[in-house]
């Protein structure tokens, strides 16, 4: 039986795998290629995370993350007449990842010893950067730094973690209310086209 934090762990890197093998497939990139950016998405933001906190990067102890990534291809090959042409796929996979490794980069953090700011910065690099990687691979403006609420979404998730730990919550429902936050974060943002002002330059 997996913890909850593990359930997060591997339901973001299959949901965050696809949202990158959704984009290469939609850049015409083979197969292999489409693998390798699916991977990138899934595992970078952690592979920061972990060079950051001075631990062995996780994928790198497992091959099942290698291997739900491949699951995710071989799921998008099965299914790309709904997977590739529905253009609300990629969303709602890529936020669904994102509010599940924010949890699992602060819960990570915090089991380092690190203090709250530190988890939800840690959060934020897990959520958002494996996302940067892939937009960059795929020759794209990273949407991190686009006007959508995307990582401001998963310092938002990590506010409301750092709330409910100082109720009686169980340590699964306040992983599981912070994931939900930064989910429905992404969704009302985009939904009723709430961002982040942009900074102007002189005219």
């Amino acid at each position: 039986m997996i913890d909850f934090i593990t359930f997060c762990d591997y339901t973001g890197t299959f949901a965050f795998a696809i949202s990158g093998i959704r984009l290469a497939s939609a850049k015409q990139f083979d197969w292999f290629g489409a693998y390798v950016v699916g991977v990138v998405t899934a595992v970078g933001g952690g592979t920061i995370r972990d060079i950051l906190l001075n631990a062995v990067p996780f994928w790198m102890e497992q091959a099942s993350y290698l291997i739900v990534s491949a699951l995710a291809l071989l799921f998008v090959i099965a299914f790309r007449k709904y997977v590739i042409r529905l253009n609300n796929t990629f969303f709602i996979f890529d936020a669904i990842g994102l509010g599940l490794f924010v949890v699992v980069g602060i819960a990570k953090t915090l089991d380092f010893g690190f203090p709250m700011w530190v988890a939800i910065v840690m959060g934020t690099i897990t959520g958002s950067f494996g996302g940067m990687m892939r937009d960059i691979l795929i020759n794209e403006e990273p949407l991190i730094f686009r006007k959508d609420i995307y990582a401001l979404a998963c310092v938002f998730g990590g506010l409301i973690y750092y709330i409910c730990m100082q109720t009686s919550m169980s340590a699964a429902m306040i992983q599981f209310v912070s994931a939900l936050s930064v989910f429905l974060a992404r969704i009302i943002a985009v939904k009723y086209h709430i961002s982040v002002p942009v900074l102007k330059g002189e005219e």
